[in-house]
């Protein structure tokens, strides 16, 4: 028994020195076996796919391991000149971006990239060092300046247009606001703003924009259509039921009735083939990841690592919830995948750099002024 604590003991010590936070490694190395697990089903049993994305794996922790290198002081000091860096690129974006699908995110600087996917990261270390450099609660000055700072860069990435992808960026922002001490009544009067602003909202996003959000709200109405996607994402999960119909067995993404299944609907193929139980399993995975990032930034030193740490598990907590209630339908289909399980190379690269954001917040703990 002594034997056995001495060794546990003398791993964290270890993994402590490399900055690695062991519990979230292991989730995280149990969501990226579940995720080839899946990926291998949607492609159809295509090995040279499972072996790009299983490489864009190793990418994404190699690239959490060196995030996880700096500390919390030095994320606060590169925090201003990474925002305004990513706003450069999203503005050259508007100017001379690629375009794929009627949609202009892409950036080729030499590598095809999506600047929108590096202002993830920019945008709550920016929040989160502005708030922690003035005095709490928060002051009406600082509240406008930092509706400021997330506006802006959330409107460049609408213009691609790119509806999800915003929504995610102004949340990281805005959740550090909230969390800073802003007071009930400043809350009550933008979410009314909000409301009113709807129709001027409405009027102004693009029409396959709008064609989404009806189709949340009647996709039966074009089955064939608008409401395609959804209504066999629903039928996918539906008929997963308890236990799951096998791995690689399931009709509606085998047959290729369920489409973007390797993306945005591979919830729905862990559904059919893994049924409830496995679905609940993934979720309490994802709950396990935020629940320790909320511990972490509970127990974090300083107002900026709190904040940054926060804004940082809330975000995928929120990603993870708009993936799953896009493909249940209780979300418009906004093109947001699955955190760590859809394919996606940049996506992932940007979640697991956040996620070594916050593994070193606690592991840099003693290094940080308080």
């Amino acid at each position: 028994m002594q034997i056995d604590q001495f060794k546990l003991k003398h791993s964290n010590v270890i993994a402590d020195k490399a900055h690695i936070d062991m519990p979230l490694l292991s989730a995280f190395l149990v969501i990226f076996l579940i995720s080839g697990i899946a990926i291998y089903s949607a492609s159809n049993g295509s090995i040279n796919f499972l072996i790009d994305h299983a490489t864009k794996i190793l990418i994404s922790i190699f690239a959490m391991i060196i995030a996880a290198q700096l500390s919390p002081i030095d994320y606060k000091r590169i925090a201003p000149w990474l925002y305004f860096f990513c706003v450069l690129l999203l503005a050259l974006v508007l100017v001379m971006g690629e375009t794929r699908n009627n949609a202009t995110r892409w950036l080729d600087l030499g590598i095809t990239f999506q600047p929108s996917e590096l202002m993830k990261i920019a945008m709550p270390l920016m929040i989160a060092r502005y708030i922690s450099n003035g005095t709490l609660p928060v002051q009406n000055l600082s509240i406008v300046i930092s509706l400021f700072i997330v506006l802006f860069p959330t409107i460049m990435i609408l213009l691609q247009p790119d509806l999800g992808t915003s929504v995610l960026i102004a949340f990281s922002g805005l959740v550090i606001v909230f969390l800073s001490g802003i007071k009930k009544r400043y809350l009550l009067s933008g979410l009314l703003i909000f409301i009113a602003s709807l129709p001027l909202i409405w009027r102004y996003i693009h029409p396959f924009q709008q064609k989404r959000v009806l189709t949340f709200l009647d996709p039966e109405k074009d089955p064939l259509g608008a409401g395609y996607h959804i209504i066999q994402s629903k039928i996918a999960i539906g008929s997963g039921g308890l236990f799951g119909k096998g791995w690689m067995n399931g009709t509606q993404g085998q047959l290729d009735f369920l489409p973007e299944t390797t993306t945005d609907f591979i919830f729905s193929i862990l559904a059919e083939e893994f049924g409830l139980i496995g679905i609940s399993i993934v979720i309490a995975i994802y709950l396990f990841i935020v629940a320790r990032g909320l511990l972490i930034a509970i127990n974090s030193q300083d107002l900026f690592s709190r904040l940054l740490a926060s804004s940082i598990s809330l975000t995928f907590f929120i990603y993870v919830f708009v993936n799953m209630g896009m493909t249940t339908g209780i979300l418009p289909v906004v093109g947001v995948p699955l955190p760590l399980i859809s394919k996606g190379g940049t996506s992932s690269v940007t979640l697991m750099i956040g996620l070594g954001i916050l593994m070193s917040i606690r592991t840099h703990k003693r290094l940080v002024p308080k």
